[in-house]
């Protein structure tokens, strides 16, 4: 058993003053984001019938933010190491609520996609910085633990939040409303951070490799692209050809990375299993939620024709366990192991959407409500203690690089989730047979069919609704399948390659 002692020069800055003052401000930022991710699914049946956008458009509204977030968040953690974690996150929040701006008032499909891109380069800036700062924050091990706890029980908060505030906002004011609650979360934390936060960066960074960014963006992006429109529309040679030059850019990088004195992201770390099997689930997990919870407002809203504050209400389950889990998981690896509670996790996860395959259109909510908690607590196991194992896997100096590995990983799941799965939903929904003088726009999307059905007879009217909806659920039924599908697997791989980890005061060993 290894076990690990605390060198005497360090044991000043454990109890940093202040330290949980300046934890809540990073909540904030969490908060933020989280709350962005969840208020779009609640807003996309007003925004599509505001802006009209094409099935393909809605996915890109949907998945463009986190495309752009998975590309730079490796840059940008890197960044935060090199010229300092306080000045890039102050910056990035204060980005990110002017261009919330934009994202409000966005009049075309165009420039929204536009928009959400922007707010995704400054996006990118947050999440690796406020780990990284507790990284920083924190030195004790156990303290570190919890802190993570009550940073991603924030983030599961923001899940609440954002569904019930949104809900809210739409029932009161047009769907550009749940982008302008950013700019006032963001003043805040701006204000009190600035006041609060400590500096810290890696005391000698060398250079920021401009040629390492570049690729790092072209790889993730491509790579994204080419199987969201293989997903979507087949192969074909420009698809082929997006997904080779991701995958030429992306082995460039790495290339780059062994040659770099100081290189952007240490490929070293890879080399540990805790480490990428902690970056494996995360990036598997949310790759098998995302495109079901993008596409479960819409089926609460528009197949079971709840008000927005309701179906709101009705996703809090999901959020409540994912908090109480995530405040427990770090006591519970320590008393356990790593794996036994990211696996379980896991497997909790694709138990509870596997629940979700026998839905139909008028499901009673029991049901579900129990589906999303036990999901809810599955994910909050597993992130928190991936987290603090990714987290305590490097030095201090280089927690940026490697809390946007974390952030690189969930990005890059949720936009391949909304990009396959939710190509799956649309694919199947597409399929669907309307009856006599149901227009093309009815096949785009569920908006566009409930929008149709209003220029219709009565008759018309509820057998297109009805064929539509039907086909809706069928494509969320077989998402929610392949999603149970990925987790449980993934379950099995975090057991194999977590063997051995454990969480010793907070700190994860590998044996």
């Amino acid at each position: 058993m290894t076990t690990t002692t605390r060198p005497a020069d360090t044991v000043g800055e454990v109890r940093r003053p202040g330290r949980w003052l300046a934890l809540a401000v990073l909540v904030l930022a969490v908060l933020l984001v989280a709350v962005d991710a969840t208020v779009l699914g609640l807003a996309t049946p007003y925004l599509s019938e505001d802006l009209g956008p094409s099935g393909t458009q809605l996915l890109w509204i949907g998945d463009v933010y986190s495309f752009v977030i998975a590309g730079l968040l490796i840059s940008m953690g890197s960044l935060g190491d090199r010229v300092g974690r306080k000045r890039v996150l102050l910056l990035g929040a204060t980005a990110f609520g002017a261009i919330s701006v934009l994202n409000a008032y966005a009049a075309t499909p165009e420039l929204m996609i536009v928009a959400r891109a922007l707010l995704g380069v400054a996006g990118a800036t947050l999440m690796p910085a406020t780990l990284a700062l507790i990284r920083n924050l924190f030195h004790d091990p156990r303290e570190r633990s919890v802190a993570i706890g009550v940073w991603g029980a924030a983030a599961s908060a923001g899940m609440a939040i954002g569904p019930i505030a949104g809900g809210f906002l739409l029932e009161h004011f047009w769907w550009g409303s749940v982008f302008l609650i950013n700019v006032p979360v963001m003043a805040v934390l701006v204000l009190v951070g600035a006041r609060l936060l400590p500096e810290s960066r890696n005391p000698a960074p060398g250079p920021w490799d401009l040629v390492s960014v570049a690729l790092s963006l072209v790889g993730m992006v491509g790579i994204v692209y080419a199987i969201k429109e293989a997903a979507a529309h087949g192969f074909a040679w420009g698809t082929l050809a997006a997904g080779l030059l991701g995958v030429a850019a992306l082995a460039a990088f790495v290339r780059r990375q062994h040659t770099l004195p100081t290189p952007l992201l240490d490929m070293r770390l890879f080399r540990s299993r805790g480490f990428s099997g902690a970056v494996m689930a995360d990036l598997m997990t949310i790759l098998g939620l995302s495109g079901l919870v993008f596409f479960l407002s819409q089926y609460l809203q528009l197949v079971q024709d709840r008000r927005p504050l309701e179906a709101g209400l009705a996703e809090l389950p999901a959020a409540l366990g994912a908090v109480t889990a995530g405040l427990l998981a770090g006591r519970a690896a320590r008393r356990f192991s790593v794996r036994a509670v990211v696996a379980g996790g896991l497997a909790a996860v694709g138990l509870g959407l596997a629940a979700l395959t026998v839905i139909g259109q008028h499901t009673d909510y029991p049901l579900l409500g129990a589906a999303l908690l036990v999901v809810g607590l599955g994910s909050g196991l597993s992130f928190t203690v991936t987290a603090d194992v990714i987290l305590s896997s490097v030095p201090k100096e280089r927690a940026g690089a490697a809390s946007a590995v974390s952030e690189t990983a969930y990005e890059l799941g949720a936009a391949l989730g909304i990009a396959l799965l939710g190509s799956l939903v649309t694919g199947v929904y597409r399929d669907f047979t309307g009856p006599a003088g149901t227009p093309e726009a009815a096949h785009e999307s569920l908006g566009g069919a409930v929008e149709a059905a209003a220029q219709l007879p009565p008759a018309s009217a509820a057998e297109l609704l009805d064929v539509a909806r039907q086909s809706f659920v069928d494509g969320l039924t077989l998402a929610a399948g392949a999603g149970a599908a990925v987790l449980l697997t993934a379950a099995v791989a975090a057991w194999f390659l977590l063997r051995g980890q454990r969480l010793l005061d907070g700190e994860p060993v590998d044996h």
